[in-house]
């Protein structure tokens, strides 16, 4: 006779859970955690019980949204929440299957002893494997006015998706990415390394960043490349060893094999991993249909669809192109594609050295991107024509004009040789913009040629600093 998942059986598991209720704290290891600094932008969202709205965190795996959500737990504490108001359930653990969400509030209340539900925060993690999970949070926040429901899941733009669907006025989206630079600087306690200094850019002085130590500095900026996206592998020296299969098979695997799959119907996997394959290894190269499909082997009317598919996993970005006058296309022939972190390299194929230029090159300019993928008010282009291109470059959204221009290099080289950044001067002139950046391996300095300001600053340094006015913005 087959056996059901018994009722006491689902409370003994809540009870697990909810480790504070008997200890008045979260458990050791995750109180010990640093807090990622997007902690203090999402904390209020939670503890702002005026707006009667449902939170949905979401994000790609293993991004520390599980960690965030039991450092929330432990600020209601503080505050002076009582612990046995707060409860935490992992919606995907399988001994809560075909269990709706109002179902489990009251079983997790009955476990307490108690009918009352004002003054509850309630944590629902990896929501998104619950069938119609929009529908039951939704009637949860209509019918428990006085509660606060949380909740997490890993695919973002399936989650963002039925969030605004069903969603509107009920639920508000969090965003949690890989981490920045800035944050893994600030998680490693290694923010000694970073001196406030000032950047004379287009006739303004503007706040930058030096560093004492730029050897230091850009031996921690390479293992950010490597591993630094994922906080729980940076105080993991063991994961750190082989951050492959730690990577590849509870990430990448699990949202390729299983992730996308079911929340898409895709049919063929190996080709949807062949796909992504080919973009991991030429990440930060510029791409068409008709090419990746050639080199993928995946038919070029589902590559598009694949695309997004990825783009929804928080695995990848595409970029768009712009001319030598700063003008988008009426017709996407060609794009860049970039890793949303560049560690997911490392993991299918191997962790970068700081002396191989030819990969490094391609990283360095992936894991830049990755800085600005933070930042949900802007896109940059990238500029394209003829022989001549720029690798990053923003958009005046009212003007629609370029307003400013960078050349992502990992050399020294271009100072002493700026007649080789043809493209970049090219492109400064025909749209009258008196500056242009460059980064560079460890140089900061400032050279005017052919009538442009060639503004060159450390990789490592503008990286941090894009990541944490980032921050200062969402703030």
């Amino acid at each position: 006779m087959i056996e059901k998942v018994s009722f006491s059986q689902v409370i003994e598991r809540i009870q697990f859970e909810n480790y504070w209720w008997n200890h008045n704290r979260i458990e050791e290891d995750y109180f010990n955690m640093e807090r990622r600094l997007y902690f203090e932008i999402f904390k209020p969202m939670v503890l702002n019980n005026d707006i009667k709205r449902a939170v949905v965190l979401m994000g790609p795996r293993r991004v520390g949204k599980t960690v965030l959500l039991h450092h929330t737990v432990q600020e209601l504490i503080d505050n002076g929440v009582s612990p046995r108001k707060i409860i935490f359930i992992t919606v995907e653990n399988p001994i809560y299957i075909n269990i709706g969400l109002e179902e489990l509030f009251k079983l997790a209340l009955k476990s307490l002893g108690t009918e009352e539900t004002k003054g509850f925060y309630v944590f629902f993690d990896e929501i998104q494997y619950l069938k119609d999970w929009e529908i039951h949070l939704k009637t949860l926040v209509d019918s428990y006015r006085n509660t606060k429901f949380v909740v997490s899941g890993s695919a973002a733009a399936a989650l963002k998706f039925k969030s605004n669907e069903s969603g509107a006025g009920r639920f508000t989206d969090f965003l949690l990415p890989p981490l920045t630079f800035y944050e893994y600087i600030h998680i490693n306690k290694l923010s000694h390394l970073m001196q406030e200094s000032t950047l004379l850019w287009q006739s303004k002085t503007i706040p930058f960043y030096d560093t004492l130590q730029p050897k230091l500095l850009n031996e921690h900026f390479v293992k950010y490349i490597n591993y630094g996206g994922y906080p729980e592998i940076i105080f993991s020296p063991q994961m750190q060893l082989n951050p492959g299969r730690y990577i590849k098979q509870d990430i990448v695997d699990k949202v390729l094999l299983r992730d996308l799959p079911s929340l898409y119907g895709i049919k063929d996997v190996q080709e949807l991993n062949r796909l992504f394959t080919t973009i991991c290894f030429n990440t930060a190269h510029e791409f068409d249909y008709e090419e990746l499909s050639r080199t993928s082997g995946v038919k070029k009317h589902l590559i598009k669809t694949y695309i997004e598919y990825l783009e929804s996993a928080f695995l990848i970005k595409k970029i768009n192109r712009l001319d030598q006058s700063g003008k988008k296309f009426k017709r996407e022939v060609k794009f860049k594609i970039y890793l949303s972190n560049p560690s997911l390299y490392a993991a299918l194929f191997a962790p970068v050295t700081i002396t191989d230029e030819k990969r490094m090159g391609n990283l360095v300019e992936t894991a830049i991107y990755s800085q600005w993928m933070h930042r949900d008010w802007v896109n940059p282009y990238y500029a394209h024509w003829g022989k001549g291109e720029v690798d990053m470059v923003g958009i005046d959204e009212g003007s629609l004009k370029p307003i400013w221009a960078l050349e992502i290099k990992w050399s020294n080289r271009y100072f002493e040789k700026p007649n080789e950044l043809k493209s970049l001067l090219d492109f400064c002139n025909s749209n009258k913009l008196a500056s242009g950046l460059v980064s560079t391996i460890d140089l900061k300095a400032q050279k005017e040629f052919q009538g442009v300001t060639l503004q060159f600053v450390p990789c490592a340094t503008y990286a941090y600093i894009v990541g944490k006015n980032t921050l200062e913005r969402k703030k």
